[in-house]
């Protein structure tokens, strides 16, 4: 059987096929791979046009499971809202859809963490040398994963806080957290695929000018090594992270 699939998703709606080739088909929640096998899958590009759908390519993910390469084509489907296909959050619910299928939805899942650049009076950067993670061993901009039900503006005060000990304050002339923190609000949204895998990441990094007046930065044991403020030019040349650098720049 061909390892080449199609991933057409359109408002929330995903296509996919019974082990023949037919379809839509949809998943059936709390189901037991262990009794009934793999059942559902994503459609092959044949299958796909075979059934009238035409698409636009978008990407070109490659899924590794169990030593085994999987190429799955990305694509926008060019018709109304498929009523009848598979909701796409109904899909892991089931274990008998393909695990391939299961991954490229996972996949699909945007990874959203939120940084602060924290700039004193000096027009100095902090960064932080972060420990362990992606970015063991460079310097970074303070801020971490954003936990389920939390806004990305209360993240990045609490990573600061966790990371480093201080307490900050970010502008939200809008309310958006409840209440109003009068000031400028300088917040850059950024999104990236990186390699092939294909994992996505939104990245929300906001602005706050302070000088830590009567704080002490106190680097959180195993998780940071160092923290130091940087001259901006500084700041863009150690850092490493393509989201770090745009918001330096644009911030």
């Amino acid at each position: 059987m061909s390892s080449e699939y199609v991933h057409l998703e359109h408002d929330g709606k995903l296509l996919l096929v019974e082990l023949d080739g037919s379809g839509p088909a949809s998943p059936i929640m709390g189901r037991d791979e262990a009794i009934a096998g793999y059942t559902i899958r994503l459609p092959h590009p044949d299958e796909v046009e075979a059934m009238g759908i035409n698409w636009s390519l978008r990407r070109v993910n490659r899924i590794r499971l169990d030593s085994e390469d999987h190429i799955v084509n990305y694509g926008t489907p060019h018709i109304p809202w498929p009523e009848h296909w598979a909701w796409k959050d109904s899909v892991i619910s089931d274990s008998c859809v393909d695990p391939v299928a299961r991954e490229s939805v996972y996949r699909t899942i945007h990874r959203v963490v939120s940084k602060v650049v924290i700039e004193n009076s000096n027009g100095e950067i902090l960064m932080v040398k972060v420990a362990r993670g992606f970015f063991s061993g460079c310097w970074t901009l303070p801020g971490g994963f954003v936990d389920y039900g939390e806004h990305p503006r209360e993240a990045a005060v609490r990573e600061a806080l966790e990371e480093l000990g201080v307490s900050i304050e970010i502008p939200d002339p809008l309310g958006e957290q409840g209440e109003v923190i009068v000031g400028d609000e300088p917040s850059i949204v950024q999104t990236e695929i990186f390699n092939e895998e294909g994992i996505n990441w939104v990245s929300f990094t906001y602005k706050c000018k302070t000088n830590l007046s009567g704080q002490e930065i106190v680097p959180k044991d195993d998780e940071i090594d160092e923290a130091k403020w940087f001259p901006m030019d500084e700041a863009l040349e150690v850092a490493v992270s393509i989201f770090d650098i745009e918001a330096i720049n644009r911030l």
